[in-house]
């Protein structure tokens, strides 16, 4: 007989990395003081999760694996979480892209495929990626309450898949430093889970 399991991901974007606003991608920048603050912030003193699983990237393991050590939680890595690779506009800050290019900014956001910037990981590629992480985090970790500590693209794309969202639609959500997301999806085994959105940017309770 099936058995209803209820699981629940957490999404939480890593705090300000030293630098301030870039378009980092896959660079390694560490978090600043302040994005230490930031992401405490958004847990607090709350702990209900069973197991954190991490981006890679300096910016959200080096949170992730303090928070495990301090609830005595598992800290599992995964490549598959790390952020889009934005090609040329790596380590540029948004007015650094603008006067570069005029207008690359806007007609990205509006139309990621078609204007990505030169060099960067193919929209479709990482939505596979993403996918294929966010189906692997609701396999293994079935029936569990689960921290995912990441970033913004992949939050939005996140979010993408469970809301059935275009791509035009991506870059109309804002995902903020220490920014919390949680999502849930219940299953009872006679097909493909129902997952909703329960808040985006507020507080673990």
């Amino acid at each position: 007989m099936p058995v209803h399991k209820t699981t629940v991901l957490d999404l939480l974007r890593h705090g300000e990395p030293v630098g301030g606003h870039r378009y980092r991608g896959k660079h390694d920048d560490p978090l600043s003081a302040n994005g230490w603050q930031q992401m405490q912030a958004a847990v607090a003193e709350h702990h209900p999760w069973q197991a954190i699983v991490s981006s890679p990237l300096l910016r959200c393991r080096a949170f992730a694996e303090a928070l495990s050590v301090r609830h005595n939680l598992p800290c599992l890595l995964d490549d598959r979480l790390m952020e889009i690779g934005f090609g040329d506009w790596e380590g540029l800050t948004a007015d650094e892209v603008e006067q570069a290019q005029p207008g690359a900014l806007l007609r990205f956001y509006a139309d990621p495929i078609t204007h990505a910037p030169l060099g960067a990981e193919p929209l479709t590629d990482f939505q596979r990626r993403i996918d294929a992480v966010w189906q692997d985090l609701l396999q293994c970790h079935a029936g569990r309450h689960v921290l995912v500590v990441c970033h913004a693209g992949v939050i939005r794309m996140m979010l993408a898949l469970v809301l059935e969202l275009p791509f035009s639609s991506l870059f109309r959500i804002k995902v903020s430093h220490g920014g919390m997301t949680r999502l849930q999806c219940d299953d009872d085994g006679n097909g493909a889970p129902y997952c909703q959105l329960l808040f985006h940017g507020g507080f673990v309770g």
